[in-house]
């Protein structure tokens, strides 16, 4: 059979995801910090963007909602939501297409941490995976992995949560357990036993909460809480005054026994959380806010201070346009425009969804809310994606690295 080359057309259909589009789904996913400097970055670009300084504030509260009330939000649907939830087929993994995975990896994260299912994001930039491949792992990133795979409860998980964003650099639990508790609305005796199961995470004396219980969980460990051991420990302040007369009275044991003890205390690691790296931890600003009405109903509402409000300017626009003489220059100004045009655009359908979705979430998880810990309801995102007529990797995207106010405390 003789082979040879030829020229064949074809018509078919098929999806583009197109710069603008891309964009948009990168703005999506992007925490409030990071998305000040992407902005930064398109202001320097684009002469045409400003920022908007005036003292008005955007209309992106939602009212106050109960269970029977909270239905959906009538916000018009701009293009950017629009190509989002028409194309997500063409940059959904092959397992989120085929296998429905997106759903499982909802579940998996148990009833608050949102943001582990949506980190896969499809338009990630290779210098930040580069760097997170190779950077040291933090110790709160170290606990979390831990606490992914611990079996805990849906309810146990939400405030294990909160214990482990109160761990110090040291490794140290910087919180007040009652106020935890109440602020949950659990029992403290409950709070008490998620602490001691997390007081079994690697490194051994994590969840200490002062230098006596971390070298303590570390003794336990090796099974050397013996009464003298503990005695000695006891009485920390003796062995900073090196009052050894005073040691051996209290521990009840001769010279050689005291000295092989203190040994052994000098071999334990009293700041256990020293040993891992990462950037000193940065203060976090709520990208909503969660406020209790009259008669039990919540108001949710975007934090102003965290969007960035861009303008296009007009005025400059038709300057430069009315100087631009050469083709190349009157394509520069119009790229511009339309960039700019869809930036402002983009930034605000960013609002609203991110508005929209944290609406059903506080819809959902009302009971929490009102009660405590022991009434949060297990939620995924098929469960949001459904209820609010969205794709499960759109809510993914705007749930990640976002972070909500409420008077139970502050999620991601």
């Amino acid at each position: 059979m003789a082979l040879g080359a030829r020229l064949e057309m074809r018509q078919g259909q098929g999806l583009v995801i197109t710069p603008q589009l891309q964009q948009a789904i990168k703005l999506l996913q992007l925490s409030n910090m990071e998305l000040e400097t992407y902005v930064e970055g398109e202001l320097e670009r684009n002469p045409l963007l400003q920022r908007d300084e005036r003292d008005s504030e955007p209309d992106v509260e939602a009212g106050p909602r109960d269970a029977e009330d909270f239905a959906a939000d009538s916000i018009p649907e701009g293009a950017a939501e629009a190509h989002m939830d028409v194309t997500h087929e063409a940059e959904a993994s092959p397992g989120e297409r085929n296998t429905g995975d997106a759903e499982g990896a909802g579940e998996a994260g148990g009833a608050v941490d949102w943001s582990r299912a949506g980190k896969g994001g499809s338009f990630e930039d290779a210098d930040d995976f580069e760097q997170r491949l190779t950077r040291e792992k933090t110790l709160a990133e170290h606990l979390y992995d831990q606490l992914m795979v611990a079996g805990f409860s849906g309810i146990e998980y939400a405030a294990a949560t909160v214990l482990v964003d109160g761990v110090d650099e040291g490794g140290y639990l910087r919180v007040d357990m009652a106020e935890t508790a109440g602020r949950l609305g659990c029992d403290l005796t409950f709070l008490e036993d998620v602490l001691r199961m997390l007081q079994r995470f690697e490194p051994i004396g994590v969840f200490a909460r002062d230098v006596r219980e971390c070298l303590m969980l570390q003794l336990k460990e090796r099974d050397r809480c013996d009464p003298a051991m503990m005695a000695l420990l006891d009485n920390l302040d003796l062995l900073a005054r090196r009052d050894l007369t005073a040691l051996r009275k209290a521990c009840g044991v001769d010279d050689e026994d005291l000295k092989d003890m203190i040994s052994e205390l000098r071999g334990l690691t009293p700041r256990p959380g020293a040993a891992f790296g990462g950037e000193p931890s940065q203060p976090v600003a709520p990208d909503v806010y969660v406020r209790e009405g009259l008669g039990g109903l919540w108001h949710v509402e975007l934090n102003s201070d965290t969007l960035p409000r861009l303008l296009v300017d007009q005025r400059y626009h038709a300057r430069v346009s009315a100087g631009a003489r050469t083709d190349q220059e009157k394509v520069f100004v119009a790229d511009c425009m339309a960039s700019a045009n869809w930036l402002v655009k983009s930034l605000d359908q960013r609002a609203k969804t991110i508005l929209k979705v944290a609406s059903e979430i506080v819809r959902q998880q009302d009971g929490f809310l009102a009660y405590g810990v022991e009434h949060l309801r297990p939620l995924n995102l098929k469960t949001v994606a459904d209820a609010i007529g969205m794709h499960e990797s759109t809510v993914s995207r705007v749930t990640s690295n976002k972070y909500i106010a409420t008077p139970r405390g502050m999620f991601e």
